[in-house]
């Protein structure tokens, strides 16, 4: 839109532009397109006037040439000087290696069920992990509401180092809460490229806030496409979080009666205010491990 290929299409995955169907079908035709030019033929109708948003910007003299960070909305204007080979471009590794590990993408929307709160957008595996997808294979791992409102405030959380390799239903990731630990099952398979320090030193921060600020880690991953076909989302996440819920709601009954729960919502902190449940009881349940 901002090459003036298209009158207007507004992002909604943040600029993942591989995962999107617009982008592949746009190209699509783009090359079509170029392949006719080629054969001396030309293109016809609306379709035929398309042309790749890189061929349209580079018409343009070199100073006026946006970089693609700042059509992303992450820097101010800067021209960019390598004809949008971004893939040489030093100053687009820099800032990316940057940018992507401590920018977090707020959800655009969330998901109530019975107070546990799911976001849009994100995949969910069967041990509460959760991932979300940036750009190409990289994600970013954290742990959802449910697992964090059953545990209570953590005292910290451990991931692997960078460098390490990930697999997937592997338990990888350790939450500490005083003398208690659980691991938690990766939900996909790579390589650890990020950690969240901040979570290492107080786990609570997840709890505060599980799908932004209290991001675990950030991977490579292998076969992404493959991995997230065993992952939830969407209505999935629906279903499996109402079965869960309940499941909590009868572990809880079993050992102390109806649960006096926040407006019929599950609280803040399950196992604090009930420990009769037993920690090593609910990791096995819920978690997996």
């Amino acid at each position: 839109m901002q090459a003036e290929v298209v009158q207007r299409k507004l992002c909604l995955s943040n600029f993942d532009c591989p995962a999107c169907r617009f982008d592949r079908v746009l190209r699509r035709v783009c090359d079509e397109n170029k392949n006719l030019i080629k054969q001396g033929k030309i293109p016809k109708g609306k379709k035929g006037r398309l042309i790749f948003w890189k061929d349209k910007l580079k018409k343009q003299p070199q100073w006026k040439r946006p970089c693609l960070y700042h059509m992303k909305g992450r820097i101010d204007f800067r021209a960019c000087n390598r004809e949008y080979k971004c893939g040489d471009c030093e100053f687009g590794q820099y800032f990316n290696d940057q940018y992507t590990v401590h920018a977090v993408v707020r959800p655009v929307g969330l998901i109530d069920i019975e107070g546990i709160k799911i976001p849009y957008g994100f995949y969910l595996h069967k041990g509460h992990s959760w991932v979300r997808v940036e750009e190409g294979s990289e994600v970013r791992i954290g742990l959802d509401d449910f697992s964090l409102r059953m545990l209570g405030p953590l005292d910290q959380i451990e991931a692997p180092l960078i460098g390490k390799t990930l697999e997937q239903n592997c338990a990888e990731i350790i939450m500490s809460r005083g003398s208690n630990k659980a691991e938690v099952l990766s939900p996909i398979s790579g390589v650890v490229t990020a950690i969240n320090p901040k979570v290492r030193e107080d786990g609570s921060l997840a709890n505060q806030d599980p799908y932004t600020d209290g991001w675990v880690l950030r991977a490579h991953a292998k076969n992404l496409r493959k991995d997230l076909q065993n992952l939830m989302i969407g209505g999935e996440t629906k279903d499996f979080f109402k079965a869960e819920v309940n499941r909590l709601y009868r572990v809880i009954e079993d050992e102390a009666g109806p649960l006096a729960a926040d407006g019929g919502h599950l609280g803040d902190d399950i196992y604090g205010n009930i420990p009769q449940v037993g920690w090593k009881r609910l990791v096995k349940l819920f978690l997996h491990t």
